[in-house]
């Protein structure tokens, strides 16, 4: 804020934050931080609803440093910690970079989905401006939503951190899931940090046990063409009707929430059916191919502790 004074050289600036235990609950408090920074601009030092706050939302970490102990009642903070559900991934972002997100990578969306929805550690490269790529970071967040309960608890969170640089390479090495974006071309021979390594829209992986799934199945192409047809149909009633309340994001999020409840709805079907075994039907009803979402599915089972199924001899790779 401009500002008459010759100790501050004309203008003033502040800054507001908080520590949240996740990413996404951090739209929550959106308002209240905007509110609250406009207030430190005009009167700086006046601390008491920013301390009312704290007392009332306030966390302590035990010892350990593993788990968060809260003021919250357990069943209100359960509810608020579960980041997959659709809701808690509303974050402040430019309006249409969903939409730049789906035209910059086109069908590779559908690659992307599958390394995310697998925990993979994605590490984004693009040269300077960093911001569009933060953006990109976020996008890729939103396509490994689950919303069934106790389906992902056991598998590493996959963790937005956005722009990292050299320094971060120690911090890097520790972690199992996460999803960043860089402008520093070195990173790309720092192969043990990542495990998929995206160059503009070019999608690569130095594991060969990752490299068949950086090819679209049919599946895959049957899904992106429902996605752009959804889309067209949702920018032409806002175009027509005026339609102000369904988003792109809405449609982007929900897409990939839907078809990631399929998988693992269909998945706890077969489990707990008397015969359990995927088999050529149970995979379509996912919404994959069986021949070509083969492996995908093989990585799926595996991680998210499926090991009891067993698979049908028919889903032969292609």
């Amino acid at each position: 804020m401009a500002v008459e004074s010759t100790e501050e050289r004309g203008a003033r600036m502040k800054s507001v934050g908080i520590l949240s235990p996740s990413y996404t609950l951090l739209y929550r408090y959106m308002s209240f931080l905007e509110h609250q920074v406009r207030l430190q601009l005009q009167s700086p030092g006046h601390y008491s609803p920013l301390e009312a706050f704290y007392e009332d939302k306030r966390a302590l970490l035990p010892p350990s440093g593993e788990d968060v102990i809260t003021a919250f009642p357990d069943n209100a903070w359960g509810a608020a910690i579960n980041h997959s559900m659709h809701p808690e991934m509303k974050i402040t972002h430019p309006a249409g970079c969903m939409s730049q997100f789906i035209r910059f990578f086109g069908e590779q969306i559908m690659v992307l989905w599958k390394l995310a929805l697998l925990r993979r550690r994605i590490l984004i490269f693009s040269p300077p401006p960093v911001g569009v790529v933060c953006y990109r970071v976020y996008c890729c967040c939103c396509l490994a939503n689950i919303s069934i309960p106790g389906v992902g608890v056991a598998v590493p969170e996959f963790r937005p951190f956005f722009y990292v640089n050299v320094a971060d390479i120690s911090a890097l090495e520790n972690e199992l899931s996460y999803v960043a974006c860089t402008t520093e071309k070195i990173f790309e021979e720092k192969k043990d940090l990542y495990d998929v390594y995206v160059d503009n829209q070019n999608v690569k992986t130095y594991r060969d046990g990752l490299k068949p799934l950086l090819r679209l199945s049919a599946a895959d192409r049957e899904k992106y063409r429902k996605l752009t047809e959804q889309r067209q149909m949702l920018l032409y009633s806002q175009e027509e009707n005026g339609d102000c309340v369904s988003s792109e994001e809405d449609l982007f999020i929900l897409f990939f929430l839907e078809q990631n409840n399929r998988i693992f709805q269909t998945l706890s079907e077969v489990a707990g059916s008397p015969d359990p075994t995927v088999t050529q039907d149970s995979v379509r009803a996912m919404g994959l191919d069986p021949h070509g979402d083969r492996l995908f599915l093989l990585h799926l089972l595996e991680i998210y502790g499926y090991d009891s199924l067993l698979v049908s001899e028919q889903l032969c790779c292609s």
